[in-house]
């Protein structure tokens, strides 16, 4: 027997051994949905493994959902998994709704297992209600901070126990729009209370004007109860913003004072230059007194008793002024008598 003879028996014994072992593994699989009372043909075993479909998957997904009394074909259960889905965990979750009386379509369980969802979890959820932080404190601040009409602020924790709602879960809004809508309610209820003390007396109000506001529209959850955990006393905003508010008016005020006085002084400044150029003028004017007087008495419009008798006038109001005290008014660079 040649080299060639024995390559070719070897690699047609490999290939029968890997064939034999297929076979196994497909007579396996329909020997077990045979006596599970879920049947699948032998060519549908061997159509799944052409089509990169894993028949172990397709095949105990439907025993499981057989013997739990769900009729689901191979041809669905096929198609899901070529979308990408999650077929083992969708047929648990349609197990679990069926037991739990939810009504649960595989439809629906697929469409939510392609949005993304945990179809199970949200069973789960459906069959025991969650609670969920109101603030959570992982995802941000501990507590919902609010101030009353009296300028009080307080703190408050809530609980919201919610529950999924199946139909809503595709499209519908997370636990974050719930937790941003109740603590929306929250500020709102504070915020037009008139005192904090009615808040503090009864914190159930919060709950009961929160509750009615329908916060789980356009969610994927149905809120069931809102529960006040804590509230707590704050700073005193109303207070804080008075002393803010105070101390800009002060400010505007003394802004507006050293206008004023900045104006005054330009007003100062400008008055006592109008002084100086008055005085500059009369100084010129009193200059030209002696050019005009001569100018007269070499044109026989002043005579010399004229002009003795304009100087006895000049000394006679010159003596009146000293007396009055007009001079040193008149003089601010003399000094005044005490």
């Amino acid at each position: 027997m040649g080299p060639v003879q024995l390559v070719f028996i070897a690699v047609v014994g490999i290939v029968g051994l890997v064939f034999f072992i297929t076979m196994f593994a497909f007579i396996q699989l329909w020997i077990q949905a045979l006596l599970s009372g879920a049947p699948v043909s032998f060519f549908s075993l061997i159509g799944m493994r052409l089509r990169q479909v894993r028949p172990s998957v397709i095949v105990l997904s439907r025993i499981n959902a057989t013997k739990a009394g769900l009729k689901i074909t191979t041809n669905e259960l096929e198609a899901h998994y070529l979308a990408g889905g999650n077929v083992p965990l969708v047929v648990k979750a349609l197990i679990a709704a069926s037991k739990a009386n939810i009504p649960l379509t595989f439809k629906q369980a697929t469409a939510i297992d392609l949005a993304g969802r945990d179809v199970l979890d949200a069973v789960q959820t459906s069959v025991m209600p969650k609670v969920i932080d109101c603030p959570d404190p992982n995802r941000g601040p501990s507590v919902v901070a609010a101030v009353a009409m009296d300028g009080i602020q307080l703190k408050a924790k809530a609980r919201v126990t919610v529950r999924t709602n199946l139909d809503r879960l595709v499209g519908g809004a997370t636990e974050d729009t719930i937790i941003a809508r109740v603590g929306e309610g929250i500020v709102t209820t504070i915020g037009s209370a008139e005192t904090h003390k009615k808040v503090l007396e009864n914190p159930d109000m919060i709950s009961r004007v929160v509750l009615q506001r329908g916060l789980d529209a356009g969610t994927a959850f149905e809120i069931l109860s809102i529960d006040i955990a804590d509230v707590d006393v704050g700073d005193n905003i109303g207070a804080a913003l008075q002393i803010r508010q105070a101390e800009a008016d002060k400010q505007i005020a003394q802004a507006r004072a050293e206008e004023r006085r900045a104006m005054a002084r330009a007003r100062e400044t400008e008055m006592q230059a109008q002084v100086v150029e008055m005085e500059a003028r009369v100084k010129e004017a009193e200059a030209e007194v002696p050019r005009a007087m001569a100018e007269a008495f070499r044109n026989g419009n002043l005579g010399i008793m004229d002009y003795y008798r304009m100087k006895n006038v000049m000394a006679d109001t010159s003596m009146r002024e000293s007396i009055a005290g007009v001079e040193d008014d008149r003089n601010p660079n003399k000094p005044q008598q005490q």
